[in-house]
């Protein structure tokens, strides 16, 4: 490809900033089309955003021969049926996190896309973002020393007043996958399999505590990577206000670096030399230097940092600390 021409499948709340406008500020890329279930909100969303095309069915957006390649942007629950259409149509895929509602699934999708010869990409963007590559980079050059443990902890405040009328897709598990573990440390795991390579084995213990909604509210975990450094988590949805969390930790021989995955806060390295911290903001659009590597591949000037197994590996940790593995 000289120009990836991109549809997107389900434009909902995500791509209104995140993702969406990012696709014509690449270079070599352009936003062409887009589709939702409700013609009207699709045809409200091409109107702001200026896309030539607007349409409230799947298969006429895949089929368009303008349209190069697919992003599928819709809850977890038609990631995979969405993945199989558009690799049966011989066009690269991009699809949001989670990668599908388990492991399963996943492999499914690989398999389809690898017998269709077409890439596979899953929105994992902070790989590509400035704070997480300098994790990275302070880890390569062994500013803490020899890695000991990870430590990842996220609590959330009890917003009872979300759920009092119709439950939020995030918190249906037949549509999420589960709750907001779900939704959320998906991105974490994601980025410590960037840092630290992949996990080996993982278990966990998951309740419902303020019984808000079915799925699970509470999530605690313990995993082991590949390299031999442990870890562990807890995810807590139902706290107080004031003990919201959001922190990574990774402890060393010579130190620690503390630094969030949701929050605009520094990165914090602590060594006996003292502490240092590195602010590096995520960009406007969060996914466009994501979304430029995979136009940089699908054009054969790069390679985007993430791919479809490293995403499944994801799911397939998340499987085994919900007890589905």
């Amino acid at each position: 490809m000289q120009k990836v021409r991109w549809g997107i499948i389900g434009c909902g709340d995500v791509t209104e900033v995140k993702s969406g406008p990012a696709f014509s500020k690449v270079a070599n890329s352009e936003l062409v089309a887009v589709m939702r279930r409700d013609g009207a909100k699709a045809r409200d969303y091409a109107e702001r955003h200026g896309v030539p095309k607007w349409y409230d069915d799947a298969e006429k957006l895949i089929q368009n021969p303008e349209v190069d390649a697919v992003y599928i942007a819709t809850p977890p629950d038609s990631h995979a049926a969405y993945t199989l259409m558009v690799a049966a149509a011989g066009k690269p895929v991009y699809v949001e996190k989670p990668m599908a509602l388990n492991y399963a699934q996943c492999q499914e999708m690989i398999a389809a896309c690898s017998q269709a010869n077409v890439p596979l990409f899953v929105a994992f963007y902070r790989r590509s973002q400035p704070s997480f590559n300098k994790v990275k980079e302070l880890l390569e050059s062994k500013a803490i020393g020899e890695i000991r443990f990870v430590n990842i902890r996220l609590y959330q405040p009890l917003q009872p007043d979300q759920y009092k009328n119709e439950l939020p897709w995030r918190v249906l598990p037949e549509v999420s996958g589960g709750g907001l573990f779900h939704d959320l440390a998906p991105h974490q795991l994601d980025i410590l399999d960037f840092i630290l390579g992949p996990i080996a084995s993982a278990s966990g213990q998951v309740v419902n505590q303020a019984e808000l909604y079915e799925a699970e509210d509470l999530v605690t975990a313990q995993f082991k990577f590949q390299s031999g450094v442990l870890g562990s988590g807890v995810w807590c949805f139902s706290v107080a206000e004031q003990q919201q969390t959001d922190s990574i930790e990774i402890v060393g021989s010579a130190g620690r670096i503390t630094f969030p995955t949701f929050a605009k806060e520094p990165i914090y390295l602590e060594t006996t030399a003292g502490t240092e911290q590195f602010l590096l903001p995520p960009p406007q659009h969060v996914q466009q230097p994501f979304i430029q590597s995979i136009v940089e591949e699908l054009t054969g000037k790069g390679k985007c940092p993430g791919s479809a197994v490293s995403a499944a590996r994801t799911s397939w940790v998340m499987d085994q600390i919900v007890g589905r593995g």
